[in-house]
């Protein structure tokens, strides 16, 4: 039987890269898309020739405690059981902080913080007591280092790490392990899109001079998910070519 992965923000160009790279592991993705967007995330699974054996599509809020609640309880009814979450939903707001407005900044903790105890908590309890699991985190470099204009996006992928370590802790002694995949710039469609001379002038900051590809970020998912990344736990893996280096 297959083992079954959950993966928020599964369409954009790091989770669907994470999804592919699971279904081809032999997962069965259970992908999330946001409330209404249903039509939006059958054009990906058709674009990507999923099948529903190998992806099921799955609407759910990440900022709805209650509703996280009532939806995942009833997929742990239909499916029995969720091996692997991984938690990339995430969105940006960037403005200056003396410039930034409330919605900003709440938008983006909600979605990329406060998501992590909605999806995480109905799911954690289940894994503890069947004695394991995986919990990736998708944070940011910029969760690391900071970042000019975007004092809520990364306080939010700051917060994910201190919340995988503490998670870790109490995991530890069931056999779930919890870790953090922090990445660099990634050929995103969203990254490529922009100008030349902005590309240009984030490449040249990177020793690798290079973008990430979104393939490498879900290698280094797929990796902490495997029996290979069973004894890590309670990590960042920054995968980010040399940017940031600690």
């Amino acid at each position: 039987m297959k083992k079954l992965a959950l993966v928020t923000g599964a369409k954009g160009g790091i989770g669907s890269a994470i999804t592919e790279k699971l279904v081809e592991d032999g997962y069965r993705v259970i992908a999330t898309h946001f409330t209404g967007g249903a039509e939006c995330a059958q054009e990906w699974f058709d674009e990507k020739k999923f099948n529903h054996d190998q992806v099921r599509l799955f609407e759910l809020d990440v900022t709805d405690t209650e509703q996280c609640a009532s939806r995942i309880a009833k997929l742990l009814e239909e499916e029995g059981t969720v091996d692997v979450l991984v938690n990339n939903a995430g969105i940006t707001r960037d403005s200056v902080f003396k410039k930034m407005n409330a919605s900003q900044w709440y938008d983006v903790i909600n979605t990329n913080l406060n998501s992590l105890f909605n999806v995480t908590q109905p799911l954690f309890a289940a894994m503890c007591e069947k004695g394991g699991g995986r919990i990736i985190n998708i944070s940011s470099v910029n969760g690391q280092k900071g970042q000019f204009g975007q004092a809520n996006y990364a306080a939010a992928k700051a917060g994910m790490m201190g919340f995988s370590k503490s998670l870790a802790a109490e995991g530890a002694r069931a056999g779930v392990t919890v870790n953090v995949v922090a990445p660099g710039y990634t050929a995103t469609p969203m990254v490529t899109a922009m100008r030349d001379d902005v590309l240009e002038s984030i490449t040249s900051q990177i020793p690798m001079k290079r973008l990430a590809k979104p393939e490498e970020i879900a290698a280094s998912v797929a990796y902490l998910a495997s029996d290979a990344g069973a004894y890590i736990t309670g990590e960042t893996l920054s995968v980010n070519g040399g940017l940031y280096m600690q």
